[in-house]
């Protein structure tokens, strides 16, 4: 059985940049884009042009430099905002324009103070206007996840005939639970009429922590495209994370989905985007945090020294990381020691490790990392060199 290739929706200079005090300027934006199209997203979006002349004139320079992947620009469900990112995507070689409009009672209600036949009228209008631009165009119903299933089904089937080719179903307040939101996209696979010709898109926030478990449940339910940033950066407590959503499908080939993406270059681009944004990626993020192959627990310590694979998932080249880290701490036990010690030129035989142990776990209790540096000290000490 071949696997279903699921697309990968990178939306890291979209809506990753809307975290606060985050703003790229576009050149940062170029260098970012070309790895993302290197890594082997097959959808970059690249802003919102309406927003701001900034964010037109990225979109338009990043639809000049990539190679391989769709270029994406969001609008509202406005003429102006589509004609706008028509303009600034007339130089991708895959342009795709993102349209769409909130879909939930509370949105429907509250926010345009509508109803849900207008809403309907006003997302077909849209997504109309939107494909006398371009071929390629994706429809968001905005905070799907908290929308009746049968409404959304309706909204979706009528877009579908106006054209659309993408239907973004957004948990866009990271409030479903991974089964009911697996349930919602199952529902909208057996009975949205015309539903064949459209692609279903996650595109999950982190608010209660189920973004990569939402994502995840919505492909195994007949989903095929997932909207991630890298780090999982984004709105609030932000996105699902590109490298989390990549290695579970990875890792669990009976899944039979899978991407194109380099996995090699995940810790690379977690690093730049990092860097490039000035946002602090937790140690123990998964993946691509500092301690995400880093073992201070003498028991796991002694594991991953026999065998890698006793304690990790995951081998740390497969993302781009250059070997798992034995961290000494006063929890560490002697095979740890010695694998340190051997690796900055100290061949101990027992007797030796049992003294330099004893002066190591002393010194241990005055640091929170022991280091390399350290070790030539404790040796010397210990005095079994003279």
């Amino acid at each position: 059985m071949s696997n279903t290739h699921i697309q990968i929706f990178d939306t890291t200079l979209r809506d990753g940049e809307q975290v606060p005090g985050c703003k790229l300027n576009t050149s940062q934006k170029l260098i970012i884009a070309k790895q993302l199209d290197l890594l082997g997203v097959d959808i970059i979006e690249a802003g919102f042009p309406v927003s701001s002349p900034g964010d037109f004139k990225s979109v338009e320079e990043i639809s000049k430099i990539v190679k391989n992947a769709t270029v994406c620009g969001l609008t509202r469900a406005v003429e102006n905002d589509i004609k706008v990112a028509a303009e600034a995507l007339k130089y991708a070689k895959k342009p795709r324009i993102h349209t769409g409009i909130g879909t939930s009672d509370s949105h429907i209600i509250h926010k345009f103070k509508s109803n849900k036949d207008a809403i309907i009228e006003r997302a077909v209008s849209a997504v109309s206007y939107a494909k006398s631009f371009v071929e390629d165009v994706e429809f968001y119903a905005e905070d799907a996840g908290r929308t009746d299933n049968e409404y959304l089904a309706r909204i979706c089937e009528a877009v579908i005939k106006a054209g659309a080719t993408v239907l973004n179903i957004p948990d866009t307040t990271g409030y479903c639970l991974p089964h009911e939101y697996g349930a919602k996209i199952k529902y909208l696979k057996e009975n949205v009429k015309g539903i064949e010709k459209a692609i279903i898109s996650c595109h999950c926030h982190n608010d209660l922590g189920l973004a990569t478990a939402n994502s995840i449940e919505g492909i195994i339910n007949g989903a095929q495209q997932i909207e991630c940033t890298i780090n999982g950066i984004g709105e609030r407590a932000g996105n699902t994370a590109l490298e989390e959503v990549v290695m579970i499908m990875k890792q669990h080939p009976y899944l039979n989905l899978d991407t194109k993406i380099d996995t090699t270059m995940l810790y690379g681009i977690s690093q730049l985007v990092s860097d490039s944004m000035g946002i602090y990626t937790q140690p123990n993020k998964a993946i691509v945090g500092a301690n995400a192959f880093a073992h201070s627990s003498g028991i796991h310590q002694d594991g991953v020294i026999k065998n890698r694979e006793t304690y990790e998932i995951i081998d740390p080249k497969d993302v781009g990381v250059t070997e798992s880290a034995i961290v000494l701490t006063a929890r560490s036990g002697r095979a740890a020691l010695a694998y340190r010690a051997k690796n900055v030129g100290y061949e101990l035989t027992k007797l030796e490790l049992d003294i330099v142990y004893a002066e190591f776990l002393t010194f241990a209790d005055t640091k929170k990392e022991v280091v390399d540096s350290d070790i030539h000290q404790i040796i010397k000490t210990s005095k079994i060199y003279k």
